[in-house]
């Protein structure tokens, strides 16, 4: 579990209690990430703890309610040491739903492919800005530095993702396309000689029903 690592990992600096932990995360990883919910931390903790990777301690205060610290442990130590050093392989594969918008625009045809893709280029060039001025931002904190980086070249792959797409899926949209234009038009309800209604329609003096009247 990455989170419980890394809360490992901040133990490992020194004993913190959650709140103090939750702002240590967010400084530390920075806004890429995003905030760190305090009630999963708090479930985070009280996991290490029931594992024995963590102790918990009251801390008196004079001026305000009494507060938990938490300390790592040997085997905690042990624990973050073999998870920090070994190698990350992904598991959950590539799933960006633009993969699946890709497929529901090629099955629309040209038209609506090229539209995808340009608003999904504008898209991207809109986040590499915003991933400049945070770099600029943050150019002093080493780790939010590295993530922003991080961040900045998967945008530049997912630019180039779209070139391919593009030369990939517009063969099969243009065939999707000429496929749709071959397929004959439904008829009509009044060219089966019936209104929107189900009631009469007139050919020329002479008026048909839908229906007999008679047995």
């Amino acid at each position: 579990m990455p989170l419980q690592h890394a809360v490992l990992a901040l133990l490992k600096q020194r004993p913190s209690h959650g709140y103090e932990l939750k702002a240590q995360f967010e400084e530390t990883i920075g806004p890429q990430w995003g905030g760190l919910n305090i009630g999963h931390l708090y479930q985070i903790l009280e996991r290490l703890v029931r594992d024995g990777y963590v102790t918990r301690s009251q801390v008196t205060q004079s001026d305000r309610p009494d507060k938990n610290l938490y300390t790592l442990t040997p085997a905690g130590d042990a624990e973050m040491r073999a998870w920090a050093t070994t190698a990350w392989v992904r598991t959950g594969g590539f799933r960006d739903e633009i993969f699946l918008k890709l497929l529901g625009a090629a099955a629309l045809g040209t038209e609506a492919l090229a539209a995808l893709i340009d608003t999904q280029r504008q898209t991207y060039l809109s986040e590499l800005a915003g991933l400049a001025r945070q770099r600029r931002a943050h150019a002093a904190e080493p780790l939010v530095a590295l993530l922003i980086d991080a961040a900045v070249a998967h945008t530049k792959a997912d630019l180039g993702l779209l070139d391919s797409a593009e030369r990939h899926l517009s063969p099969l949209a243009a065939a999707q396309g000429v496929h749709d234009a071959q397929q004959p038009q439904q008829p009509s309800a009044t060219e089966h000689g019936q209104d929107d209604h189900g009631g009469a329609v007139r050919h020329g003096d002479r008026e048909t029903r839908p229906w007999s009247d008679s047995a």
